[in-house]
Formats: structure tokens, C-alpha cells, sequence
């Protein structure tokens, strides 16, 4: 119902969902990203059932045992499964309304994910050099295409993280900043996830 002044001049009713729009495009943007993860999931479920059909397809080169260094893997592991502990310190840092802290543990987190990609790098360039390419055999093929799309994965996740933090330096910790702290920390830890199941199924597997 319309309000008037004292002239008798009409006002607009005052619309009480303004103050919650912006929580609630806040949770449809949380929904929309599961959504996306969802479509994740089914991507690389694609890749691995490919992988473990193709496998033995060498071509008569070199299979998994001959060519995977297991102790850089392990290391590469590490390396990343500890970036999820430190995405995790970060949370608690923008829980407790600690921005320098939550910066910082971004911070640390996307060195640990960078040093991830470069050792991922390092072992492809290894394995081209081995005369190991994606074109060698259908199991290269599969290979190069599951582990390159979750490393892909990861260099859009440090884009992601360094743009969070770019934020949260000029902005502060706000609703729309700890959204998008929550799901790149979301996002990350699924692929800390596809990780475990890449090393498991690609890595140990492969020279067991």
C-alpha cells in the first residue's frame, strides 16, 4: 500500500526484498558453481573410464611402469595435498574476520599449487623428450588428457585464487568476497580430490 506525506503526495511502497536480493544472489551463485562442479565430476569421470580402457594400448612402446617416475608424483602429492591444508588455514582466517591472514595463506597457497604445475610440466617435457607424446599410443593419448585437463584445472584455480586476493586487498572481507573465498576454496579441494584418484589410478596402478 502506497504511504503519502503530509501534502497528500503518494509514495511507492518501500520494498523489503532489496535488503535480502543480495544474499540471496550471493546463494544462487553458490548453486549455480555446485552445478558447474557437477559437470566436473562428470568430465573427468569421462576421462578416467577412457584411461583405464586405453591403457594397455601401448602401440608396442613403453607402458606406465617404464615410463613414470614415482617419487616425483609422490612429491607432486605432497606438495598439493598440502596447498589444500593451507586453502583450509585460509577459511578459518576470513571466519575469524582476519583478512591479512586469509591473504597470506592465499598466498601460500597458490606458491604451493605453482610449484605443482611446474613440476607437472617438468615430467611432460620429460616425457617428450623419452619419445613419450600424445601421439605415440591411444594410453599416451589418455594420459596426456586426463592429467593435462586436472593441470589445466589448477592453473585456472591460481588465476582464480591471485583475482580473489586482489579483491580481498582493495575490498576487505564483505558477503561477495567470502563467497568467492568459499567456493576457490570449494573448487580446490575437489581437485585435491581428482588428484588422489589420478595418482591412485594413473601413477600407482600403472607401475604396480
Amino acid at each position: 500500500m502506497a504511504q503519502s506525506n503530509v501534502s497528500g503526495q503518494a509514495y511507492p511502497p518501500e520494498s523489503h526484498s532489496e535488503h535480502h536480493a543480495h544474499p540471496d544472489m550471493e546463494e544462487m551463485r553458490t548453486f549455480g558453481f555446485w552445478i558447474y562442479l557437477m559437470t566436473d565430476v562428470i568430465l573427468f569421470g569421462t576421462f578416467f573410464a577412457t584411461y583405464i580402457v586405453l591403457r594397455g594400448n601401448t602401440n608396442g612402446g613403453p607402458g606406465p611402469a617404464e615410463l613414470f617416475e614415482i617419487g616425483g608424483v609422490i612429491a607432486s602429492t605432497f606438495i598439493l595435498l598440502t596447498s589444500s591444508y593451507t586453502c583450509g588455514l585460509a577459511l578459518l582466517a576470513m571466519n575469524r574476520g582476519k583478512r591479512q591472514a586469509l591473504i597470506g595463506w592465499l598466498g601460500i597457497t597458490v606458491l604451493l599449487g605453482a610449484i605443482f604445475i611446474g613440476l607437472e610440466i617438468n615430467e611432460f617435457i620429460h616425457l617428450v623428450h623419452e619419445g613419450a607424446t600424445m601421439g605415440s599410443s591411444a594410453f599416451l593419448s589418455a594420459f596426456y588428457t586426463l592429467v593435462g585437463t586436472h593441470g589445466l584445472h589448477v592453473l585456472v584455480g591460481l588465476v582464480w585464487m591471485v583475482g580473489v586476493m586482489i579483491q580481498l586487498s582493495r575490498k576487505g572481507i564483505t558477503p561477495v568476497t567470502k563467497r568467492k573465498v568459499n567456493v576457490i576454496s570449494l573448487f580446490w579441494h575437489f581437485l585435491d580430490v581428482v588428484w588422489i584418484f589420478v595418482f591412485t589410478v594413473v601413477y600407482l596402478m600403472g607401475v604396480s
